[in-house]
C-alpha cells in the first residue's frame, strides 16, 4: 500500500458525476502575513526588536509542488514543481521536508491551484484556476476535496 503525503485533495467533476481524471494541480508554501500589534500602531519599534521580529517572521523559501489525479480523481502525493523554463538542478525535497522544516509553534498557509482549464478546455469554463488557500497546524493532516463544474465550485475541509 503506497503512503500518502499530509497534505491530500480530491476533485470530483459534478457535471459528469465522476473523478476529474488527470487533472493538474499545483501545492505552494504561501507566505503568511504579519499581523499587526496593538502597541505597533501606536510606537515603532526599536531597531533590535524590528530585527527580531523581521528574524522570527522571515518567510521560508519558496515550496511549490505538484502533482495529476489518479483515476478516482485524488492526489496522494506530490513532486516538486519545476516550471518548463527552469533549467539547472532538479529540486529535490519532499513535502514531509518541508513540512518538518517549519515553525513546531506557527500554523502555515498553503495554496492549492487546481488546473480547470487544461481540464474542461479554456473556452469551456468560467474558472480557468481554482486557488484554495488554507491553514496547516504543525503535524496534522489535510484532505481538500472540490466539487467542480464549469460554472462553479466547493471545497471543505474533508478526513
Amino acid at each position: 500500500m503506497a503512503t500518502k503525503d499530509r497534505i491530500t485533495c480530491h476533485v470530483l467533476d459534478t457535471t459528469e458525476g465522476k473523478p476529474a481524471r488527470g487533472m493538474r494541480v499545483r501545492l505552494e508554501l504561501t507566505p503568511t502575513p504579519a499581523l499587526p500589534s496593538s502597541s505597533s500602531a501606536t510606537a515603532a519599534p526599536s531597531a533590535s526588536t524590528a530585527a527580531a521580529i523581521t528574524h522570527h517572521h522571515a518567510a521560508p523559501a519558496p515550496r511549490e509542488f505538484e502533482s495529476q489525479t489518479d483515476e478516482d480523481g485524488r492526489i496522494k502525493a506530490w513532486l516538486p514543481y519545476s516550471s518548463a523554463t527552469s533549467s539547472g538542478e532538479v529540486p529535490v525535497y519532499t513535502l514531509e521536508d518541508v513540512l518538518g522544516a517549519l515553525d513546531v509553534d506557527t500554523p502555515s498557509r498553503w495554496t492549492l491551484r487546481f488546473d480547470t482549464a487544461g481540464y474542461f478546455g479554456e473556452d469551456k469554463t468560467f474558472f480557468p484556476e481554482v486557488a484554495v488557500v488554507f491553514r496547516v497546524e504543525p503535524g496534522a493532516t489535510y484532505h481538500v476535496p472540490l466539487l467542480l463544474s464549469p460554472y462553479s465550485y466547493t471545497t471543505y475541509r474533508g478526513s
